[in-house]
């Protein structure tokens, strides 16, 4: 079974238009209403960082830009911890509204999540994103657990 492994994460954000965290704060990021959002202020690149409530291997990612305010080029990381994030793989996301998943893998468990968008469709570099989560199994699977490995 796959669930979103965000709901009891940390997540921060490189910057908030304006400094308006009450009104695009990165709360607004898994907050399940489609009229609120993240709203990253101008320059590249903006990212979203995810510190898990517990290790996880995460399967898929899903992302909703706001049209003309999409991540260009993009990539994921992750690790055990901020500083050892490395980098699994890119993702080039349309310039569209719509929900957008990519596919995550992830060769075992990790408790930090970056995503980095390096380019926005934005002239200025600006990020909106009305949805953001994480898909994994409901339980954790190493490398070891894997007969085909």
């Amino acid at each position: 079974m796959v669930i979103s492994i965000l709901p009891d994460a940390r997540i921060t954000v490189s910057s908030v238009l304006n400094r308006d965290v009450k009104q695009f704060g990165s709360k607004y990021l898994t907050d399940g209403d489609e009229e609120t959002c993240w709203n990253s202020h101008q320059g590249s690149p903006q990212y979203i960082c995810a510190r898990l409530a517990a290790p996880r291997r995460p399967t898929e990612l899903q992302l909703q830009f706001q049209g003309g305010f999409a991540g260009g080029d993009c990539w994921l990381e992750a690790g055990d911890a901020p500083d050892q994030l490395r980098r699994l793989h890119a993702f080039y996301p349309e310039n569209v509204n719509r929900l957008q998943t990519f596919p995550v893998d992830c060769p075992e468990p990790v408790t930090h999540v970056k995503v980095v968008f390096n380019t926005s469709t934005d002239f200025f570099g600006r990020v909106v994103v009305y949805k953001f989560d994480l898909l994994a199994d409901e339980s954790p699977k190493t490398a070891a657990d894997d007969p085909a490995t």
